[in-house]
């Protein structure tokens, strides 16, 4: 295991290149204790506020320095991106939305989860960079297409675009009801192949497969899938239905963030 206050990232081999950098942030690390024990990044949980922000503080050091900014969102589960082109803009509060893309240096976007799926983009040959958060409603709604499109309209290209879902629930522990699948095939019949039948009338979802598929659909050139369950792995990564599980009475969030740096 880490040291106490040792920060731990995984990286995606799809989002190496010059001028690049990017993490999808464990828990390891950080300043928070009790049921938040290490990296929390959430402003939103019930976490002592000044330790959240030593904690984004030491995660954008980690990626950027001291000259680097991080901007992070209002998570909504939603499809709406917003897009930063000007860094003397840079909005006073998080905006409301799930999807984040910019084009400028030492700028740090990233996205909070807890079992949603954090999915981080880069265009490195027109240094364009994108990050989304993708929940089973924000997939289903298309905020992995709408970044994309949020990107070309920045000057990606399609050809270029690469993706990576980050550390998310897996399929085995992410347990749904029937009701719960049935609002997936109301909207299209094909969702049916992200199911795989459980105990009498529930299902597990297989959200990871469900995040590469938009992207792959978005037509991002190469989109991979972090192996990690944030349920299983509790050493490692908050998670929302394990809180639930254990009757805990709230829950961290993990940071996964993207920059172009100089």
């Amino acid at each position: 295991m880490s040291a106490p206050d040792q920060l731990k990232t995984f990286q995606s081999p799809f989002l190496d290149g010059d001028g690049i950098r990017h993490g999808f942030f464990s828990r390891r690390g950080g300043v928070s204790s009790g049921v938040y024990q290490g990296l929390n990044v959430g402003l939103g949980s019930k976490d002592d506020r000044d330790l959240v922000i030593e904690n984004r503080q030491r995660a954008k050091h980690h990626l950027v320095g001291d000259k680097g900014q991080l901007q992070t969102l209002y998570q909504i589960h939603s499809n709406i991106v917003v897009t930063i082109d000007d860094l003397s803009a840079l909005p006073e509060t998080a905006p409301e939305a799930d999807g984040l893309v910019t084009n400028q240096p030492n700028l740090m976007i990233g996205i909070l989860t807890a079992d949603c799926a954090p999915v981080l983009f880069t265009d490195p040959v027109a240094g364009v960079i994108g990050a989304c958060h993708a929940g089973w409603k924000g997939a289903i709604g298309g905020v992995v297409q709408n970044t994309v499109e949020a990107m070309v309209k920045l000057g990606a290209s399609l050809s270029n675009i690469k993706a990576a879902v980050g550390p998310c629930i897996a399929q085995k522990s992410y347990e749904v009801s029937d009701d719960f699948y049935q609002q997936f095939l109301t909207k299209d019949a094909h969702f049916k192949s992200y199911f795989q039948a459980g105990k009498a009338g529930h299902y597990h979802c297989k959200l990871p497969a469900l995040v590469v598929d938009r992207a792959t659909l978005a037509g991002s050139e190469s989109v991979e899938a972090l192996p990690f369950d944030t349920y299983e792995l509790s050493d490692d990564f908050y998670s929302y239905r394990r809180m639930t599980h254990k009757n805990e009475p709230d829950y961290g969030r993990q940071l996964s963030a993207i920059a172009l740096t100089p």
